[in-house]
């Protein structure tokens, strides 16, 4: 059983995860017209408006830290969203949420994470979120990753795609994640978002282990100076890819290989 470090909690704080002064994190936002509001619970009541942010200042002494040694940051909400959420750690690293998620993850692996002085929460209309905790998970464990699929695929607006076939995903197992090693396009001075879309092949269905952080069109967003992008398989993703294969597309997103990676705990 790893240790979480909170950074609020309905539970008194352990010293064992109080070596980052967390609870003192979360307590600004970026438009003087939101409103935090700390509850006796520990929990965090917060009014937001259209892309403003909770912001979390993770600086120490005036500097941005290293947070190599964390695996991800998640919110747990009291309430379901109403509105498509997002968090986001620098430029390169950002999940996006849909409408009624009761969590939300961020992970850190595959990312430079080794300078963060902000992580922001935002929500993309005007809206009340209910935070009831949040927590930094450790990273105690390594990746082994097997290629899949190497080349050199840019998507445009929607112009081509990748199919990686169902016999390279015989031996995934739930729990494995699918990497997308990945650049954003930048030729087009008018685009500035991207986006990644990932489905059974010759199917219309999105994968199970990423449903939470696709817009209505079943699409992730992309950070623009993002270099990966993975996905944790459930049981129904390694059915259908083992059946079927995987088909990838995007807007002004760059692939460059698929790999399957596979958790080894550092303790064994």
């Amino acid at each position: 059983m790893v240790a979480l470090t909170s950074l609020f909690s309905c539970n008194e704080k352990s010293d064992e995860n109080s070596d980052l002064d967390v609870i003192d994190k979360f307590k600004t936002t970026w438009n003087i017209y939101e409103k935090i509001e700390y509850n006796e619970d520990g929990s965090l009541t917060y009014s937001a408006l259209p892309w403003g942010g909770l912001v979390g200042s993770f600086s120490e002494h005036n500097m941005a830290v290293n947070m190599s040694n964390y695996e991800s940051i998640t919110f747990e909400f009291s309430q379901p969203t109403t509105v498509t959420t997002q968090v986001v750690v620098s430029d390169n690293l950002k999940t996006c949420g849909k409408p009624g998620i009761t969590s939300l993850t961020c992970c850190f692996d595959g990312q430079d994470v080794r300078s963060v002085d902000e992580i922001v929460l935002q929500a993309a209309d005007t809206t009340v979120i209910y935070v009831r905790d949040i927590y930094l998970m450790p990273n105690d464990v390594t990746w082994e990753s097997k290629n899949i699929w190497k080349g050199n695929c840019e998507f445009g607006d929607w112009s081509s795609g990748i199919v990686v076939e169902a016999e390279k995903f015989t031996n995934a197992v739930e729990g494995d994640k699918l990497e997308i090693v990945l650049k954003t396009d930048r030729s087009n001075p008018k685009v500035n978002y991207w986006l990644l879309k990932t489905i059974y092949n010759q199917t219309d269905m999105t994968l199970e282990g990423n449903d939470n952080e696709l817009n209505e069109w079943g699409c992730a967003y992309v950070a623009r100076a993002a270099d990966t992008y993975r996905i944790l398989l459930t049981d129904r993703d390694v059915k259908n890819l083992s059946e079927r294969g995987l088909y990838i597309n995007g807007y002004y997103t760059i692939v460059k290989e698929c790999n399957l990676l596979r958790k080894v705990y550092a303790n064994q």
